[in-house]
């Protein structure tokens, strides 16, 4: 017995120093990022960031006014259609927490699974790529940034890369900014996963270079929105989730705060992904460029830059505008918000509908296909439940 006791305390003693060793190598190679990253996601059992991970994380409250919610209407056919057997399908293989579809601005159908409701926060992951894109449009309007040509050093000096003075914030926006970046996020060790969980990220992007030159093609990277957040808040003076409560969130009625996951303690807001919100609220942003930069008879952003947004820069990219996604499936000109996961905010305008998807899991591309395939069965569901 006390050779097996003196046998468990050494192995224990083992185990401990490891366990030390590992910690002092990852903070000497700066990879104490994924000690973080144990800790919040793989710890959870999950493999890859989740619905609910924002609660693992310090957050910025994005303030809605209680006294300006303006809930959405309700359609006279609310509800009253059964959902069709493949949608439910999807529903339960994709783990869908949230569906809606609403149509000439009135909920139609609404969904929810899991014990998720109207008020339930989930992440957005890359839809807030959108909603940073919409930011830009209002400071553009506000005279806080010149125009989508404006260079990024007119804001961010330090920006490092032979070909950092030739980016603009258009660049940014429309994923032509030449950035060294690897959009990998199940490896560990991507710059984006790294962003996911470090501590200084205005630290980390301003060590990043411009190693191509911008303007030339759409080459979808995280860090473009994060460096597009930077700049927005140097222009606007604000905290990213300060200024989009006062240009959106507020004048747009939403009726839950939402929740900004920061790098720190009062740090930067990860801005290439992650408010936590609901299918609703979410479906503001949807509405807000549907009727091209107006809500309610207020011109929140001008026209001419919603209409931007939502056409392909590139010709032999068109399914991708200035922090929107584009399709023309059914030949229809579709425009949506899309994040990890399957998180979906459809706008089909020529019909005034919008469907919002959130959950757990998407259904996967074919080849040679930007879109999920879930996004179509999700836009051919919809029609089938229209009155």
């Amino acid at each position: 017995m006390k050779i097996l006791m003196k046998t468990l305390k050494i192995s224990l003693l083992v185990v401990g120093l490891l366990l030390v060793g590992v910690v002092i190598t990852a903070y000497s190679l700066d990879m104490d990022y994924l000690l973080k990253g144990v800790r919040t996601i793989y710890l959870q059992g999950h493999q890859t960031a989740f619905l609910g991970d924002y609660k693992e994380f310090d957050n910025r409250t994005i303030k809605n006014a209680p006294d300006q919610r303006q809930p959405w209407a309700q359609h006279q056919h609310y509800n009253q259609k059964a959902i069709p057997d493949i949608l439910q399908q999807t529903h339960q293989e994709l783990g869908t927490v949230a569906f809606l579809i609403i149509k000439n601005d009135s909920l139609l159908h609404e969904y929810y699974a899991e014990g998720y409701d109207a008020n339930s926060h989930t992440n957005s992951f890359s839809m807030a790529k959108s909603i940073v894109t919409a930011a830009l449009g209002h400071a553009i309007k506000e005279g806080k940034i010149k125009s989508l040509d404006q260079k990024v050093v007119d804001f961010l000096p330090e920006l490092k890369g032979k070909y950092a003075s030739d980016l603009s914030v258009g660049d940014l926006s429309s994923m032509a900014s030449g950035l060294a970046w690897d959009e990998n996020y199940y490896s560990p060790f991507s710059i984006t996963t790294k962003a996911y969980f470090y501590d200084d990220l205005d630290k980390m992007m301003l060590e990043l270079e411009v190693s191509e030159p911008p303007s030339q093609r759409f080459h979808y990277l995280s860090g473009n929105t994060q460096l597009l957040g930077m700049v927005i808040e140097k222009a606007t003076q604000m905290p990213l989730a300060d200024y989009i409560s006062e240009s959106f969130w507020k004048p747009l009625g939403a009726e839950n705060p939402a929740f900004w996951q920061l790098d720190s303690e009062n740090g930067t807001e990860k801005a290439y992904c992650c408010i936590a919100s609901n299918a609703r609220d979410f479906a503001r942003f949807g509405k807000l460029f549907k009727d091209l930069g107006h809500w309610n008879g207020k011109q929140i952003l001008d026209t001419a830059f919603v209409q931007t947004c939502i056409r392909p820069r590139f010709a032999d990219s068109p399914e991708y505008g200035y922090g929107f996604w584009l399709s023309n499936y059914k030949n229809k000109a579709i425009f949506y918000l899309r994040g990890h996961l399957g998180q979906n905010v459809i706008v089909i305008p020529e019909d005034n509908l919008i469907i919002v998807r959130l959950g757990h899991q998407n259904g996967g591309k074919s080849e040679n296909d930007p879109h999920d395939r879930d996004f179509y069965t999700y836009i051919d569901q919809a029609y089938q439940m229209l009155p």
